[in-house]
């Protein structure tokens, strides 16, 4: 009598645990997949159900990738090991740059055509992404992912205090409208006063006859927004910081691990008690549906979109190597090169159907990693139930408009973690790097983080430059990304350490 032993990877757990075990992975990353919906959503005003719908979306999206990833679908795509994938937050900062230039649903075709783009481009290049590993050491994946928690950090601030900086006033219509009025009658009275005059020599008849332009005596009278910035929406804010930094302290496992869920949760229960959240968008919507391909319209296609998307991807796909490697650390299966480009590949796979089903770039998400070896629970089964428990929250439409009813302020009390998170597990990373003995390191941290910096602290720094070029430019993401790889190129060269980029991605478990 021989028995066939099967890996920890492949064991199927009965039904109940595996549930169990399913919803707990879905708990996990569930505050990290709703965020990115939101961010776009709102930054591309679109509406109330609009931004729903992209939730749930996104939801369906993240299932359907999970099971792709985690089951597997031919020997060209899936990785097979306990892998959730969710929205990555890399993608952010193009996206966001994308909605301001572009607003609306003209706006969100253009993103997903972008995506499709970037999917593509994904697929083709998965097989020789971990040829370049070498290129993106912990000095430049801490950089990378350290300007992604520092560019976000400015949505979280934004949703606490009620919306970006640029909210914070509006134009005085009013006063403006006055101001104008005054001039105009200005204007007739001096041109009434001209016609009455003797006759005058023929240029300065010609000069009468041409209408003075107007202009204001001084500059556009603004003001304040009195919701910006209220003391009772960021008093809530706080108590969502609060109760997260208490959970982390005094909770423990599983309960310490859905933190940041559970202070969005204590926060709406704050703003309801208060009358600041209502649900009656909940009411109106459906309770099932099916999430459709195209549902703004078919996607338009700019290159230089679709190119920014593309380089976006390849530092997405760097960071899943990492992951992928430290996964099969952690479960002690080898990954083949192969198998390694088949994850990739649906990393790729992954972005297009984001494309397709008007949603975003899908990556793995470390947070669930580090659940794999904090529970010790291996079997990618567990992960292949929590794709299919997301497949049915995204076709669940009242979930969706649930999640967009969450004010602005409650998100942002979350955000500030999140998104500080992010940043501190960049500076996390980079904490492992070498700068005693190789102090180039510095430079490479220093002038990256500096580019990235450019477009946060100089908004419009790229005025005089071509149109064409804005999107690329105003990421800080992919100007940290561009200049420390050739910064590492100049000063360290090609030599990669594949060990150090393992306990790298092992370390992101925030991200």
């Amino acid at each position: 009598m021989t028995t066939t032993l099967v890996h920890p990877v492949d064991e199927k757990l009965p039904a109940g645990r595996l549930a169990a075990l399913g919803l707990q992975h879905v708990l996990v990353m569930y505050a990290g997949a709703i965020a990115v919906p939101l961010i776009v959503g709102r930054a591309l005003k679109l509406s109330p159900e609009q931004v729903a719908m992209l939730i749930s979306a996104d939801l369906f999206a993240c299932g359907l990738v999970t099971l792709i990833q985690s089951l597997g679908m031919t020997r060209w795509f899936g990785v097979k090991l306990p892998v959730m994938m969710g929205v990555t937050f890399a993608a952010v900062g193009p996206m966001v740059a994308f909605a301001n230039a572009m607003p609306g649903v003209d706006g969100a075709r253009a993103i997903f055509g972008a995506i499709i783009g970037a999917g593509l481009v994904s697929m083709l290049i998965a097989p020789v992404i971990s040829k370049l590993l070498r290129f993106f050491p912990p000095v430049v994946t801490g950089t990378i992912i350290a300007i992604i928690g520092i560019s976000l950090m400015r949505v979280g601030v934004g949703w606490t205090m009620g919306g970006p900086a640029n909210l914070a006033q509006s134009v005085d219509v009013p006063k403006l409208v006055a101001m104008v009025d005054g001039l105009k009658a200005s204007a007739a009275t001096a041109a009434a006063a001209a016609a009455s005059a003797p006759a005058a020599s023929a240029p300065a008849a010609l000069a009468s006859a041409v209408p003075p332009a107007l202009k204001l005596p001084g500059p556009i009278p603004m003001v304040d927004n009195l919701n910006y910035g209220a003391l009772d929406n960021m008093a809530i804010a706080g108590v969502v910081l609060l109760f997260i930094l208490l959970l982390v302290k005094y909770a423990k496992g599983f309960v310490a691990n859905i933190s940041v869920l559970l202070g969005i949760v204590a926060g709406c229960a704050v703003a309801m008690a208060m009358g600041k959240m209502n649900f009656d968008k909940v009411g109106k919507a459906h309770w099932f549906d099916v999430v459709t391909p195209f549902a703004f319209g078919m996607p338009t296609f700019d290159i230089v979109m679709i190119l920014t998307m593309s380089l976006v991807m390849i530092v997405v796909m760097i960071e899943s190597t990492g992951m992928f490697l430290a996964l099969s650390d952690i479960t002690g299966k080898k990954l083949s090169q192969p198998e390694l480009a088949a994850g990739l590949r649906t990393d790729g796979l992954g972005t297009l159907i984001g494309g397709i089903f008007n949603t975003f770039p899908y990556t793995s998400f470390s947070q669930n990693v580090g659940l794999v070896g904090v529970t010790g629970v291996k079997s990618r089964w567990v992960c292949v139930a929590g794709g299919v428990i997301m497949v049915i929250l995204g076709m669940l439409p009242k979930m969706g408009a649930i999640v967009e009813a969450i004010p602005q302020f409650v998100l942002g009390g979350a955000g500030l973690v999140m998104f500080g998170m992010v940043a501190a597990t960049g500076i996390r990373i980079l904490s492992s790097v070498d700068y005693k003995g190789n102090r180039n390191n510095l430079y490479i941290v220093a002038l990256s983080v500096g580019f990235g910096l450019i477009p946060l602290v100089a908004p419009r720094w790229t005025q005089q430059m071509s149109h064409t070029l804005h999107p690329l430019l105003e990421s800080g993401i992919l100007l940290t990304a561009v200049a420390a790889v050739l910064l590492n190129l100049f000063f360290n060269g090609t030599q990669g350490d594949t060990r150090a980029v393992i306990e790298a991605a092992k370390a992101a478990e925030a991200h």
